[in-house]
Parts: C-alpha cells; sequence; structure tokens
C-alpha cells in the first residue's frame, strides 16, 4: 500500500459540548474496507493460503462417497473412479478481495474470489485433463461480545458463496474423457464447498484473527511527546456502514513510565466525520490534544538580557518605561533583564473551525541582572494562531504572532500605573523571545507510527468543531485545513 495513498488524521479540536449521558471515547480509529482488504490479503498470503488449495484432496473426497450412497449408482461411479490415477489443483489464486456491509447491514461481508485449475490423470488419455474451477469464499465480520460483556471483532460463517462455483473444461478430448471429466466435475460441485469450509476457513479465520492482533498492536505504539508520549488503548470496536471504528482510551506516560494523566470516555463532544474516499483516520478529543500540547510545552521561564540580544527592544523598552517613570528607565543598565513565565499550559481553542492557543504569561522587568526585584510584574492573556498541517507521516503545530488581548499589573515597584501603556513593546518582546523558543521545541512534529506501519508515505489533517447541543454530529472543517496526498 505504500506510495501515493494517504490517510487523514482528524485533530478533534472540538468544542465543549454536553450531549445528554452519551459518552464518547478520547479517540477513535476509522478504518475503511481498503484497510481491512489489503491488511487480510497480506495476512492470507503469510498463511500460504494458496498451497492450501494446492493441497486440496480433490480425489480422496470425491471418492467418499459418490452417488449419495446408492449401491447401484455408487458402484457405476467407483468404476469411473477407478480409471483416474490423480486428480490435483495444479495452480491456485486468490483474487482481488471485496469488503462491503453485509446483507444483514450488521457487519461486514468479505468475499474471496479463488481461481483454480485442477488437473486429471487417466489412462485413458496421455495428456493430463484441465478443469477450471472458480468460487468465492465469504465470511462476516462482526462484533462479538464475551461473558464479561467485553466486545471484539470476530470472523464468522465461513463457507462458499452460494451459487458462485463454476467448472469448466479447459480443452476438448475424446468422448470418452470428455464423459469421465463431466462426471468428475458434477462430482466436485459437492465436493469443492466441503473442502474449502474444512480446509481453507480455518486459514482465513487465523489470518483475519493475526490481522486483528496486528491492529491494536498498532494502536498501542506511543507516539513521542518530548520525553513523554501518548498511548491509545482500544476500548470496543463498532461496525458502521463499510468502515470499522475502534474507540480508543488514552493516557501521558512520562520518561520514567508512569502514568501522569488517563483519558477516559466523558460527556465531551467528539464528532467522527465519514470517510468518504480516506482509507482511514483519526479523530482525537480536545482534552487529548491539549495534554499533547502542554508535554511539548511545559511550564517555562525563560530570561533575556535585553540589550545585549535585542538592542532595539530594549531601546523601546526604556522609551515606554520613561512615559510611566523618568527614575525608572534611567535605571536601566546594559544589563536590564526581563524574564518571561508561562503560568499555564497553552490551551487550544476553536473559533469558526479556526485553531488559536490561549496563554498566560507572567513578565517581569529588572534594572539590571543583579537586581532582586522587578520594576512591575505584568499577567498577559495572550493568544496565537495555530497552524496545523503535515509533512510526510508527522502532525505539525505552529504558533503564529501572540497577541496581548489583555495585560493586568500584578505588582509595581515603580508606581500604580496603565499596563495598556507597555502593551506595544511587551507583544515585541513575545514575538521576539517566547514564540520562537516555542515554535522551536514543536518544529520536529508529532509522529504517528500507524500511518508508515499500515503503509502510507503521508497524511493529511483536518480541524472539526462542534459548535453546540444541537449539532452534535456535524462537522466543520477549518479553514487552514490542509492534506499531503
Amino acid at each position: 500500500m505504500a506510495g501515493p495513498l494517504t490517510f487523514t488524521l482528524l485533530c478533534g479540536l472540538l468544542a465543549v459540548t454536553l450531549a445528554e449521558t452519551t459518552l464518547r471515547p478520547p479517540a477513535v480509529l476509522s478504518l475503511g474496507r481498503e484497510v481491512i482488504k489489503e491488511r487480510l490479503t497480506r495476512e492470507l498470503k503469510d498463511h500460504d493460503a494458496v498451497n492450501i488449495l494446492q493441497q486440496l484432496p480433490l480425489l480422496s473426497t470425491i471418492r467418499e462417497k459418490p452417488a449419495g450412497g446408492i449401491p447401484i449408482l455408487g458402484n457405476l461411479v467407483n468404476s469411473i473412479l477407478n480409471h483416474i490415477i490423480w486428480l490435483k489443483v495444479t495452480s491456485a489464486n486468490i483474487l482481488q478481495l471485496l469488503v462491503q456491509p453485509s446483507d444483514e447491514g450488521q457487519g461486514l461481508a468479505v468475499k474471496i474470489p479463488l481461481d483454480m485449475v485442477a488437473g486429471l490423470n487417466t489412462p485413458l488419455v496421455k495428456t493430463i485433463v484441465e478443469m477450471h474451477m472458480q468460487t468465492e469464499v465469504q465470511a462476516i465480520i462482526t462484533v462479538n461480545a464475551s461473558e464479561r460483556g467485553h466486545t471484539h471483532l470476530v470472523l464468522e460463517d465461513c463457507s462458499n458463496s452460494h451459487g458462485s462455483l463454476r467448472i469448466s473444461l479447459l480443452q476438448k478430448l475424446s468422448f470418452l474423457v470428455n464423459s469421465l471429466a463431466n462426471k468428475v466435475m458434477s462430482l466436485l460441485v459437492p465436493a469443492l464447498p466441503k473442502l474449502v469450509k474444512t480446509q481453507l476457513c480455518p486459514v482465513i479465520k487465523e489470518a483475519f484473527e493475526d490481522m486483528h492482533v496486528d491492529l491494536l498492536s498498532l494502536v498501542r505504539a506511543p507516539i513521542s511527546l518530548g520525553s513523554n508520549h501518548l498511548e491509545f488503548d482500544p476500548l470496543s470496536p463498532a461496525i458502521k456502514g463499510n468502515v470499522i471504528q475502534l474507540k480508543l482510551g488514552a493516557k501521558l506516560v512520562n520518561s520514567q513510565g508512569n502514568v501522569t494523566k488517563w483519558f477516559k470516555e466523558s460527556a465531551v463532544s467528539l464528532t467522527v466525520p465519514a470517510l468518504d474516499n480516506t482509507p482511514f483516520s483519526l479523530t482525537v478529543r480536545q482534552d487529548v490534544v491539549n495534554a499533547a500540547v502542554a508535554a511539548l510545552l511545559p511550564q517555562e521561564e525563560l530570561v533575556v538580557l535585553l540589550d545585549y540580544v535585542l538592542p532595539e527592544l530594549a531601546r523601546q523598552l526604556k522609551s515606554s518605561i520613561k512615559v510611566i517613570s523618568t527614575k525608572a528607565a534611567d535605571q536601566l543598565g546594559p544589563t536590564q533583564m526581563v524574564k518571561t513565565l508561562t503560568q499555564e499550559t497553552p490551551d487550544l481553542l476553536l473559533d469558526q473551525g479556526t485553531a488559536m492557543v490561549a496563554q498566560l504569561i507572567v513578565l517581569e522587568v529588572f534594572a539590571t541582572n543583579e537586581a532582586h526585584r522587578p520594576f512591575f510584574t505584568l499577567g498577559i492573556e495572550a493568544s496565537s494562531e495555530a497552524q496545523f498541517y503535515t509533512r510526510d507521516d508527522r502532525l505539525m503545530l505552529s504558533f503564529n504572532e501572540i497577541s496581548s488581548d489583555r495585560i493586568h499589573l500584578m505588582n509595581s515597584g515603580i508606581g500604580l500605573f496603565n499596563p495598556e501603556l507597555l502593551k506595544n513593546v511587551t507583544t515585541e518582546i513575545l514575538n521576539s523571545v517566547l514564540l520562537p523558543n516555542q515554535n522551536g521545541k514543536l518544529r520536529s512534529g508529532i509522529s504517528i507510527p500507524m500511518v508508515k506501519a499500515l503503509g502510507f508515505e503521508e497524511a493529511s489533517s483536518f480541524l472539526t468543531k462542534v459548535t453546540n447541543d444541537s449539532e452534535v454530529g456535524s462537522s466543520q472543517s477549518a479553514s487552514q485545513s490542509a492534506g499531503i496526498y
């Protein structure tokens, strides 16, 4: 499946909307029929299903009860079968699988077309008599509940599709040989479906079970978040139309392997958009995404000698402080120091489908690097537009220009003043000091291991939003939603 195929990573940065008592999982993995088809095809190949077909005991099977137990007919057919030296499958192929909703609408029907050639060897003719055999195996993927109430995917009702068996001679020979071949083909009509059920169906079921285990293993692969990582745990499966949905729990784990935060089913809204032509998608609840960003951007204090690093900003700051207090401005030395502290981790919000990040920042200005008390302490309610995009199998995030929405004077050693007087220069400081630091930590992105593990090279991302209770289940793509295809 490697190549131009992609999957869609749906970052469900959702508005917090209560939806009565319905509990929703932290994340949902949706698998389209293309993924199921490709993974099961690979497993059938790994389980050597073609070789099973080539080893079907055709001759011994038709000799068991050749004429339905009627003595006279049985003796006649047995005499005919005595002219057969061997009868076996000489070539076999499993054609392209088909996955579609079952007729009952409670599961997915997997149809496996088989194409075989059987050879018949008899002393009546020197050449091998070849018969073309075509049939189709069908099995149903359903959700089964155990005695303890746990649900899991199972493959059941594996059998030959009704009316799918076709057997024909590949070449015409003498009347006697053709008559013998026709009799053999009539005996194969009831025998082949039985062989498929007893010989091939167990292999198909085993292949499906291994595919299921592999998919759950991919789901559990940790997602690196700096020194932490995010892990998903399968909760329960569901089948919606032609899509398998895996509800996932989530947990944040630190570098010591300790769980620092659990995410469970809650009333927080989660909209899972339709796959359409996308092979699979991962939809993640907003609180999980917030925690992932917080793991990448923990609370941090930054200290800058402004005159050395950003001399122009140092001059602007001095001019702005001079408006408030000339005495304070004159005290600013060449080692004047600015401290910024992110009071809380960034909080992602949605506004008309555009992702925004809100931050509470404390900013302090010191006259010199030896000063123990700041001139003043400002509390800044800041916001930025958050840009989500993808690069190969990574989800990328970056913050645009920081805006100071509200500024509060928390402490002052130079007298009371209107903090709005410092809005422009402090905003410039945040954009020159804090913003590059945060984007630097976000630069490597978040690798999603299941992308390449499922055979895809690229991903695309979209944002979705639920606007109010009456719109639970609807989704809206963000203006900046873009994909790598």
